[in-house]
């Protein structure tokens, strides 16, 4: 008998605990960096997704789209002015990101999971609101804050078996358009779904320890620590600041993950090992 059919026969009977736990299961998955960055990272992420629906996880996908703003804005020749490193989004700015977001970006991640088998609809924080925001800084301009969210329409695409793809964008109690941090977004979502995983996709192995190494499983009284002792710097506080406030929201457990990995998040939620950093409540 071919070793490789053993192989994969034992690989499915080893996952079988692990289908069974996140049976019905509420999976937030923000998704970005390398993962959106090739034809064939898109591919392999919307396989791995589209198998999570058909063995009864509800993914919910929340994406992001900052390479591909720059590169938009910078084909129309429109000037960004960054504040403290954030950009102010203007009206001008705001048309780009929402083509980009909604348009581009979003459909571009509905098509691949289509042509996996899945079935995903687009939408964006604005559908049905879905994220109401307030400014995050007046000096940004249109950067929002998520300030309420009302997830009926995500439920209801679960119920049908339907994946939600996300663009970060929310709307003002004045009608506004308002651009989302994508972390921020994914993390305001899974506290309102009460999520069992929200898994944050980045170009990098975990959260890392002063020595570098990878550090598994964290609380948050860890995370606190080591942002406080300078081990958790750069890009990485957002990202696990997010994960907290998601816990604190009554998400199970947050995990950063490198979204350039085969397979992270099968490898996450379907073996032993699992996949980067799993930050839990404590």
């Amino acid at each position: 008998m071919n070793r490789d059919w053993i192989a994969t026969a034992q690989t499915l009977s080893q996952a079988l605990p692990y289908l069974q736990r996140y049976a019905d299961a509420t999976v937030v998955i923000k998704l970005g960096g390398h993962a959106m960055g090739s034809d064939e990272a898109m591919d392999e992420f919307a396989r791995d997704v589209a198998l999570m629906r058909q063995v009864g996880v509800n993914p919910v996908i929340v994406h992001g789209g900052g390479p591909m703003i720059n590169d938009m804005l910078g084909r129309l020749n429109i000037q960004s002015e960054f504040k403290n490193g954030k950009r102010v989004t203007d009206p001008a700015t705001m048309e780009v990101v929402e083509m980009v977001l909604s348009g581009l970006v979003n459909a571009r991640i509905v098509q691949a999971i289509s042509e996996q088998g899945g079935r995903a609809v687009g939408l964006s924080g604005k559908d049905s609101n879905l994220i109401i925001c307030e400014a995050e800084d007046p000096e940004l301009g249109l950067v929002g804050r998520p300030v309420k969210i009302d997830p009926r329409i995500l439920r209801d695409l679960a119920d049908k078996g339907i994946i939600p793809v996300i663009a970060p964008l929310g709307m003002g109690t004045e009608g506004e358009t308002f651009n989302i941090n994508g972390d921020t977004a994914a993390g305001a979502i899974a506290a309102a779904l009460q999520a069992d995983r929200l898994l944050l996709l980045t170009d990098v192995a975990g959260v890392k320890n002063a020595e570098g190494d990878v550090l598994t499983e964290l609380t948050a009284g860890q995370i606190n620590e080591m942002i406080r002792d300078g081990s958790i710097a750069g890009g990485m506080i957002p990202k696990t600041q997010t994960a907290l406030e998601a816990l604190a929201g009554g998400v199970r457990a947050a995990v950063i993950l490198d979204g350039r990995a085969p397979n992270a998040c099968l490898l996450e939620l379907f073996t032993e090992h699992g996949a980067g950093s799993i930050i839990r409540r404590g």
